[in-house]
């Protein structure tokens, strides 16, 4: 039983093998062979894609090169090549293109001598213009990027610094490294006193005496112990009343006064005595200045007048000019030539030796409006400054040997008077309408310090101490301001001390309002 079943088995099973090796092949292959063979091609594959694949891509670069951007090689049916878009103005396409080619015969270079090798160098150095062609970088670009600016801005730090308090504080410090007080530090009444921008009614002395004048009189106030005395009083003279004042350079012992009738008198102050009453003018006198003993007037009737106060004759010189009032007269340090303005927008240089017959050495037309501030410069030679009125609005700077224009700001508002700081090159501008405040500026950059408010009208005159240290101001609000702006190198730098605090604790004292008469 069990023996037949044996037999049995084995001639099914021989009969199933004899009948699949008869049956045909299937023409579905088993997954594992599938995989077999597809790894074994895929090898094959790799192999000869390596050998390919660099003369492949040099193909398509230069079919790139021959060919327009939208077109492209209607046998393979696709873009290909690369992707790089060079700009051929500034690039080698020959020698890039004679590099990429080499790579074709890269196998063969091992078999090339020492002496081929030499000989192509050779060529292509011969051919291409290219002494270096071994360390050419193929879309490489022959100019370097240029390099930045020199002001070139980093946006980045005026985004995180440009504070209005911030940098305002810093511009301030580069300027000037002093202490300068926002207030004055004393305030005296002056009632009656004009409000014409013709008039000069503001002097300081040598010895430390401010003349003011006031209608018709003229006070002194003695800065040093704070007396104020009456000079002189015009009232016997019906409506005539003093319209210029100006201090004698040396000696401080006497005074010129103007009228508006057309008087030049001289005062001597010890004495309290009037010396001597010169003519020469038909209207008012507006302005004054000395040179030495020589006193030039300038009056309504647009002359200037040479007095030489030592002689009976005193009229030496009638200079004529301008065409309308003059505004302004300023002598310069050594005597050699004096400035006017007038209202005539033009301001005129003089010689010292003009004569009656002479003409001015320079008329200077650049303003747009009267001009009544002038100021000669204590640090250069032939450096004047002269400001211009409501429809100037300018301060400018001029070479009086050469006539020559070397400066000019726009303020914004008319000027009224101009002071050079002593100690260091900063001029001083007060104006009026419509800011009536004072500005001091920076030299030659014309940069602004600082702005000092107080007056409530236009402020006309302007008056250094002798130690080149305060300032007076004097408004048409009728007061005189004390401004302790300038400072000579080295003091008031910032920091202040014991002594320096009781000083400010007498200047507040002090600053209470005193009336000149």
């Amino acid at each position: 039983m069990t023996s037949s079943v044996v037999d049995y088995e084995n001639l099914i099973s021989t009969s199933f093998s004899d009948a699949n090796s008869a049956r045909p092949a299937s023409g579905v292959m088993p997954r594992w062979k599938r995989k077999q063979l597809e790894a074994a091609k895929s090898q094959v594959e790799n192999t000869q894609n390596r050998s390919t694949s660099s003369l492949n891509a040099n193909e398509n670069c230069d079919l790139k090169q021959t060919q327009p951007f939208n077109v492209h090689n209607a046998s393979s049916g696709s873009i290909g090549g690369c992707r790089f878009i060079p700009n051929r103005a500034v690039m080698n396409i020959e020698q890039s293109s004679h590099h990429l080619r080499r790579s074709e015969s890269s196998s063969d270079v091992s078999n090339v001598s020492l002496i081929e090798d030499d000989v192509k160098s050779n060529l292509s150095c011969e051919i291409l213009g290219n002494d270096d062609s071994s360390s050419h970088r193929i879309l490489s670009f022959k100019d370097k990027a240029p390099p930045p600016k020199g002001d070139t801005v980093n946006n980045l730090k005026i985004l995180y610094s440009a504070s209005g308090y911030g940098s305002k504080n810093i511009q301030s410090s580069k300027l000037t490294n002093r202490l300068i007080p926002s207030a004055p530090s004393r305030i005296l009444d002056a009632p009656d006193l004009q409000d014409d921008y013709n008039y000069n009614l503001l002097s300081w002395s040598d010895t430390n005496v401010l003349a003011v004048a006031l209608a018709q009189t003229v006070y002194l106030w003695n800065a040093s112990s704070g007396d104020i005395q009456e000079l002189c009083s015009l009232e016997d003279s019906g409506s005539d009343i003093v319209t210029s004042v100006s201090w004698v350079q040396e000696g401080g012992t006497h005074i010129a006064i103007g009228t508006s009738s057309g008087d030049t008198q001289l005062w001597d102050v010890d004495a309290c005595k009037k010396l001597r009453s010169m003519n020469g003018h038909t209207g008012c006198i507006t302005s004054l200045s000395w040179n030495r003993h020589i006193l030039s007037s300038g009056g309504w009737d647009s002359t200037i007048v040479n007095h030489d106060v030592r002689v009976a004759r005193h009229n030496t010189a009638t200079l004529s000019c301008h065409t309308q009032q003059i505004c302004g007269l300023s002598w310069n340090c050594d005597g050699t030539t004096l400035a006017s303005g007038g209202n005539d927008n033009v301001v005129c240089l003089w010689d010292a030796a003009a004569s009656s017959s002479s003409a001015p050495r320079f008329s200077l037309t650049e303003h747009q409006a009267a001009v009544r501030a002038l100021a000669w410069s204590p640090h250069e030679r032939n450096l004047l400054a002269t400001g211009g009125g409501t429809a100037d609005r300018s301060i400018k700077f001029w070479n009086t040997q050469t006539g020559s224009l070397l400066n000019s700001i726009d303020t914004g508002s008319q000027v009224c008077a101009l002071q050079w700081n002593p100690h260091e090159k900063e001029i001083l501008s007060s104006h009026g309408f419509a800011t009536n405040q004072l500005s001091l500026w920076k030299y030659p950059s014309l940069a602004k310090i600082k702005d000092l408010d107080g007056h409530t009208s236009r402020v006309l005159h302007m008056a250094t101490s002798p130690d080149g240290c305060t300032v007076v101001s004097a408004a048409a609000d009728e007061t005189l301001r004390f401004w302790d702006i300038f400072a000579p190198p080295g003091r008031n730098t910032g920091k202040r001390g014991p002594s320096d605090s009781s000083r400010t604790g007498s200047r507040r004292k002090l600053s209470k309002t005193m009336h000149i008469r």
